[in-house]
């Protein structure tokens, strides 16, 4: 697998800076992809992906330096505001950022990842993607959507012997909201709504992420999988 690529959008920080450890702890080379182009582990490179010329730029790229096996579509926005006082324009930049710039990654890693036979593409989705949530309507349409492509993409390009998939996940503790998420209130809701009482941590996404590249579990395609402490069921 060291000369196999996995190119993660969003790579930082947080959750995706963590995906991208777990990854190149199992073997594999990490692109990491961010506005800032710093990367924790792997190679940095600088990109917009919310910008398609940058995105597709930054894909050829890495193409051009190395063999393409995977793509994990992280980089993502949450912004929550009432319905009544959604602009079409924060709705659009929504959109943008959380389904459109993922489906352009997709579609760029498509011919490199066909060409090798296959490969895998995770994307990272959200448990608001099947609830109702106040003031956030912009952003569970955006994680819906992920949904919705990652099941086309996987019936599309299955006899390419690509794989594709989603990752939802609740609450997970990061460098941006641990101390919301230390709130005695915040932690008292969270004991009381999610059935393992404590949100996520980052290493529980990473290593289900890289589980998902096992060459083992090839049947396994287009599902969302959630992973939230079993919050979304819990009535």
């Amino acid at each position: 697998m060291l000369d196999a690529t996995v190119i993660v959008t969003g790579a930082s920080r947080g959750i995706g800076a963590a995906i991208a450890a777990e990854l190149e702890r199992r073997g594999f080379a990490v692109a990491a992809l961010s506005r800032s182009g710093e990367a924790p582990v792997g190679r940095g490179y600088r990109c917009d992906v919310a910008d398609e010329a940058s995105l597709r730029e930054t894909v050829a790229r890495i193409a051009g330096e190395s063999r393409i096996a995977g793509l994990v579509n992280n980089a993502g926005a949450h912004r929550a505001t009432p319905s009544a006082d959604l602009s079409v324009r924060e709705l659009e930049d929504t959109m943008r950022l959380n389904m459109t710039a993922p489906l352009v990654a997709c579609r760029e890693v498509y011919p490199h990842l066909k060409q090798a036979g296959g490969g895998t593409i995770v994307n990272i989705g959200s448990f608001f993607d099947k609830l109702g949530v106040a003031g956030n309507v912009a952003y569970c349409a955006s994680k819906a959507a992920v949904g919705a492509m990652t099941r086309c993409l996987a019936v599309e390009w299955a006899r390419d012997g690509i794989r594709v998939l989603n990752v939802a996940p609740g609450y997970i503790e990061t460098d941006l909201n641990r101390d919301f998420l230390a709130q005695g209130k915040v932690k008292a809701w969270l004991g009381r709504r999610v059935p393992v009482g404590r949100a996520g941590a980052t290493h529980e996404v990473a290593s289900l992420v890289a589980t998902l590249f096992s060459d083992n579990i090839g049947f396994l395609t287009g599902e969302t999988i959630y992973l939230d402490g079993g919050q979304g069921m819990n009535h």
